[in-house]
This record gives structure tokens, sequence and C-alpha cells, in this order.
């Protein structure tokens, strides 16, 4: 697969120094480079030109189960937490969207895209620099000071788990609501809760365990959502989370 950032050279650039050093499996793996264009343009191993947002967005596409969402978040959940571990100094993504994930034939999930990224400097706890991310995906931190670090990702990660709760894309408007926070947290006030969740999980209706399955899953958007950094827990832990999630989905179908 190639991706062209023709007129964005520092973009290009960014990502080409980033995928090269990466080597996970829900991460998209670099395998050359073309230098036919004026900005080299990243070359990656194969992969289906389908992303997460056509998945869930896409007209007369197969609808993703529950336990294919929690594959899913599981799989990009380990990638970000590669990016905050894996590396002498923590890597923050920036660009965590749906439109960013891909799937192999063997529909594994795989984060692409390192245009924003940056590692954070030795004795450093935080990056300054201009807010630049996804609408409805920028921690309010960050937005608040110019400042990030990994835990904006893990800010940025709830939006995707909300993105696959609902199958609304996270910058869309939401009626009077003030806040995704207020539109969801509403309807479980109300007892409603399964008006928000994605008909194509819903279906003809909710067994108690699956919809037991989906309060988790939002509860844990919400930590990873939370307003102080210091209070979101690590994507390492959030990884920890979903897998357990995904493994008590599969036993209760099997």
């Amino acid at each position: 697969m190639k991706f062209s950032y023709e007129g964005y050279a520092e973009e290009g650039f960014n990502t080409i120094v980033f995928s090269s050093q990466m080597r996970h499996k829900n991460i998209l793996k670099l395998i050359g480079c073309c230098l036919e264009s004026q900005v080299p343009t990243p070359v990656f191993e194969s992969a289906r030109r389908l992303t997460l947002a056509n998945r869930i967005y896409g007209p007369g596409e197969r609808h993703l189960s529950l336990t294919e969402r929690l594959k899913i978040a599981m799989e990009i959940a380990n990638a970000i937490a590669y990016l905050h571990c894996g590396f002498p100094r923590p890597i923050v993504s920036r660009t965590i969207r749906s439109s960013n994930i891909v799937f192999d034939g063997e529909n594994t999930a795989k984060l692409f895209d390192f245009e924003l990224s940056m590692s954070i400097p030795e004795g450093e706890t935080h990056i300054e620099d201009a807010v630049r991310g996804a609408w409805g995906c920028v921690a309010p931190d960050y937005f608040r000071t110019s400042k990030f670090n990994e835990m904006s990702d893990v800010y940025s990660f709830s939006s995707l788990l909300l993105e696959l709760l609902t199958g609304k894309y996270i910058g869309d408007s939401i009626g009077d609501y003030e806040s995704w926070e207020d539109y969801v947290k509403k309807h479980i006030e109300q007892n409603s809760f399964t008006e928000i969740v994605d008909p194509k999980i819903v279906g003809t209706g909710l067994s108690p365990e699956k919809e037991e399955q989906l309060l988790v899953f939002q509860e844990l958007a919400f930590k990873c959502r939370r307003h102080s950094a210091e209070d979101r827990p690590t994507m390492v832990d959030v990884a920890k989370q979903l897998r357990n999630m995904y493994k008590s989905a599969c036993q209760i179908m099997s």
C-alpha cells in the first residue's frame, strides 16, 4: 500500500521516520519508500483499503458484532501501549481515529499514519506544540495548555471506543446535548442505554450478558475520557481490561 503526503513534506517524513521503528503486529509495517515523487511516499505491507471508519459507516458493509469490536479495540490498545512503552522514550501518536485503522487479510486491525507523532524528550514529561488532532479527540488539558503526553492518546482512544459503541462519529452533532458524556450518561440514568448503542449491535434485542458487556465497555471509555490526565488509566491497563472483556465475550459466544 502507498500513502501520498504530497504537499505535506514534514508529515510524510515524520510517518516514515516513526513507521521504520515499528515492530508490532497491530501496526502497519513499512517496507520501503517510493522516491519517484518530490516527497518520499511510504510503502506499507499489503492491507485492505477498507478502514475501520468504512466498516462502521460504510453502506452495505457487513455489520461488526460486539465481539469483533472488542477485538479491534483490544488490538489497537495493544498498538498504542507499544508506542508508549516499547521505546526508550514514549511516542505519542496524536492520530488515533477510525480512518487510521486498516485490516490485513486475516482481519487483524492495524494502526498507521504517524504524521503528528512525537517522542517525549529525555527528562521531560510533556511536549508543548500547536494543538493538532481530529475534532472530538483532543484531550481538554492539551487543548487548554498546548502541552501533551501519552495520556493525551488515552483520551483520543476513548473517542474510538465511543465510536465503536454508538456507531456515530465523535465529531457529529448530538442535538441539544453539550457533550458525548452528557449524551451517554443521560440515557444510562433514564434506563434507555440501548437506544444509543449502534443498532447493528443491538439487532433484534440484547441478552442481559451482552448489555452488561456494553455497560462495562462504556465505563472504560469514560475512564479514558476523564478531563484530568492523572485520572485516566494507562494504555497498558486499558489493553489488559479489553483483553479480559474480549475473552469473556468469546466464552459467551461459544
